[in-house]
């Protein structure tokens, strides 16, 4: 068992070593093992020789670790570019005088403590049961829960849109609170509008505020514009964006092309448009600039870790554009994200008579905060605060939300009440299973599904990439689920891309999603939405493809942000948010879930009680994996496994499915469900042939309907 703490041992190693050590080197020096280069250099002297007495695969882990949160780093040899040394960088340098990662790690930070239901609240739920009757025990006391301060953890699919809806409901027609003393913020326009059509239901729930944050500091920045500005002030919009990085970039005497070109490495332009990666340049410059606005520090060069000239020139390049668009900001009276929240914290600091007095504010995906929104909410100092949101789906450290305001809100509020959602209301229980032991590590509560249903989860590797989406276009469509029913869900833009292409080429409708745009690739309504993960959350489909399950995917090795990583200051844990991206993207499966990979081996994410759950049985994790398809005794539905399993081999040995198995075989299989060898040799179709390459899996997919 790996302690919090063993990773320092490593950083402490290549601080002693006093030349750059590949990665097989290290390991043997931290295991204490001998070989040449020890020797001979004497390193088996130095303190942190053997200081690590585990197994190569919990050694590569915890280096993959420190080589995400920046703390070492590969190198180029000067004589030979293409063999790779470890180093430390000047952050994992500073991490050994003063260790912080082992701090990011959830497990090490909260413990999450099942509801206590008492005879009280019983007594309570009773008394509101006309209410209440739909609700599980955890929902009814975080609905009508008279603490003053309430931190509800809400697990995914657990309603947590519903639970907050109707606590003001029964605050406002219960509890006789006055609507308009109540302040209910999300964080996205769709999510507002959920709730504002599930309070439309009653005129006096209406009245209610609910707003983002960015909308509750507009209307109030409108409303009050003179008291802070000397113009008016104007709400930057997509074509304003556009508009500034042109003339930021015809300043500096180049083109978009050439500063994508700067940004970019190959590879991050690879598989892209020109669109998307004039977007996310785009993008990345405000968001820098919001980013250290946010932090209140001064965007320089110095903000920077560089390590070549490439790095210098991109961050040089950088630096120059973000001085520019706060320059034309400012002149033009234009504002963003940013400015509207620290603006409107200014106005209220200035004018304390301005600050709105909210009797009870309720905050959503509270998981996602920064610390500026925090200072909004602390500014309105409401008597009465509940807050909701979930941990494992906090996936937004990178862009500045801090998880430590969920984990800690006890240290907060010490007389707060934490109530937890378990009760999964979306998936079937075996998808749950599955996404509990996704995230073991992490020391959360499992979720409980409400829903029996069939097993369906597949994990399936492909020689290919292409074999890969092509078995994704060819399952959209077989399938008779409405479109709007099917996500497929990819870890970076240039999958989407090439999916997307496949998808046109086979003549699939369907609607991409990330976060530079959202676009209908084929016109027409029912489309099957295409996404990165961070552009689906909160959305959940009866079926969910995860393409790309690979080490180099899940954690993400490479990065689409490039100046991003350059960043000095992270205050998260990049692998532990990696995972838990990985478990949203498989927790808006409702009914199937397929797992695909290619071309390399699969995450390590995938752990061997997920492979458990997967193939019924205990696998070794260096063993090839196996495709298993669960579903009912019912052979109509069996005759449907048999149909999709035959496409998925046709479609990987690049044969038509009748070679695999015709349809009157299928038939036969499905009718008469062979359970061992020599039945199977009986059903038509099936010679020694057939019998050597397909029967072991034919019998596993039929005994799995018995």
């Amino acid at each position: 068992m790996v302690s919090k703490l063993d990773y320092l041992n490593i950083l402490k190693a290549l601080n002693e070593i006093p030349f750059g050590v590949g990665r097989n080197l290290l390991i043997n020096f931290l295991q204490g093992k001998k070989n040449p280069s020890i020797d001979k250099n004497r390193l088996h002297t130095k303190a942190s020789y053997g200081s690590l007495a585990y197994e190569k695969e919990e050694l590569n882990a915890l280096i993959d670790n420190l080589l995400l949160n920046n703390l070492i780093r590969m190198a180029a040899m000067n004589e030979n570019r293409f063999w790779k040394l470890l180093e430390l960088t000047p952050k994992g340098e500073v991490e050994i005088r003063n260790p912080t990662l082992h701090k990011r790690k959830l497990a090490f930070n909260f413990k999450e403590n099942k509801t206590k239901i008492t005879k009280e609240d019983k007594k309570s739920f009773k008394a509101f049961g006309e209410l209440l009757t739909k609700f599980n025990d955890a929902q009814k006391k975080a609905i009508i829960c008279p603490n003053k301060h309430i931190l509800c953890i809400a697990g995914a699919g657990s309603g947590k849109t519903t639970v907050l809806t109707k606590r003001i409901e029964f605050l406002v027609k219960y509890s006789s609170v006055d609507p308009s003393k109540i302040l209910a913020i999300t964080f996205t326009r769709k999510a507002r509008q959920e709730m504002l059509k599930r309070l439309s239901i009653h005129p006096l729930l209406s009245i209610v505020r609910v707003e983002t944050f960015n909308s509750f500091c507009e209307k109030i920045l409108r409303k009050h514009n003179n008291l802070l500005y000397d113009k008016p002030i104007h709400v930057i919009n997509y074509g304003d964006k556009l508009r500034i990085i042109s003339r930021a970039l015809s300043k500096l005497k180049m083109s978009m092309d050439a500063a994508n070109y700067i940004y970019f490495t190959a590879a991050q332009r690879r598989g892209k448009t020109d669109e998307q990666l004039a977007n996310i340049f785009m993008n990345d410059c405000f968001f820098l600039r919001d980013y250290f606005k946010f932090k209140n520090k001064e965007l320089t060069k110095s903000s920077f870790e560089t390590t070549n000239g490439d790095h210098e020139r991109c961050v040089n390049m950088i630096v120059s554009i973000c001085k520019f668009i706060d320059e034309y900001m400012q002149e033009h009276g234009l504002r963003d994200f940013a400015d509207q929240l620290l603006d409107a914290i200014a106005l209220f600091e200035q004018h304390k008579e301005l600050i709105p007095e909210f009797e009870h504010v309720l905050i959503d995906e509270y998981q996602d905060v920064n610390s500026t929104q925090i200072k909004l909410i602390d500014l309105f100092n409401p008597a009465n605060l509940f807050c909701v949101g979930d941990p494992r789906q906090s996936i937004y450290g990178w862009r500045g939300s801090n998880i430590r305001y969920i984990l800690k809100f006890e240290d907060k509020y010490a007389d707060c009440e934490i109530i937890t959602l378990t009760k999964n209301y979306r998936s079937t229980k075996h998808i749950v299973e599955l996404i509990n032991k996704s995230i073991r590590c992490m020391g959360l509560a499992d979720l409980d599904s409400s829903i029996a249903g069939k097993k369906d989860i597949r994990l399936l590797d492909f020689k290919s990439e292409a074999t890969e989406y092509e078995f994704v276009a060819q399952t959209i469509l077989a399938s008779n689920l409405p479109r709007n029913e099917l996500f497929v869900l990819a870890r970076t833009n240039r999958q989407l891309n090439e999916l997307s292409l496949i998808l046109s080429q086979r003549g699939i409708k369907h609607i991409m999603r990330s976060d530079e745009m959202r676009k209908s690739v084929v016109a027409g309504e029912g489309d099957v939405t295409l996404a990165t993960i961070h552009a689906i959350k909160g959305l959940e489909a009866d079926t969910v493809f995860v393409v790309g399950c690979h080490g180099v995917n899940f954690p993400c090795k490479g990065s689409e942000h490039p100046v991003i990583e350059m960043v000095k200051v992270q205050e998260y844990d990049k692998e532990e948010e990696e995972r838990r991206l990985f478990y949203v993207a498989m927790s808006r499966a409702k009914n199937r879930l397929y797992l695909s990979y290619s071309g390399k081996k699969p995450t390590n994410f995938i752990t061997e009680g997920m492979l458990k759950v997967i193939n019924h049985e205990a696998v070794a994790p260096q063993e090839k994996l196996k495709t298993k398809i669960i579903s009912s005794s019912d052979s109509a539905d069996l005759l449907e496994s048999l149909k999709s399993w035959r496409r998925t081999r046709s479609i990987e040995q690049g044969i038509p499915a009748y070679i695999v198995l015709q349809n009157k075989t299928l038939q036969e299989l499905a009718q008469k469900t062979p359970t061992n060898l020599g039945e199977l040799e009986d059903i038509y179709g099936f010679g020694k042939v057939k019998l050597k390459k397909y029967g072991k899996e034919v019998l596993e997919l039929v005994n799995g309907h018995s």
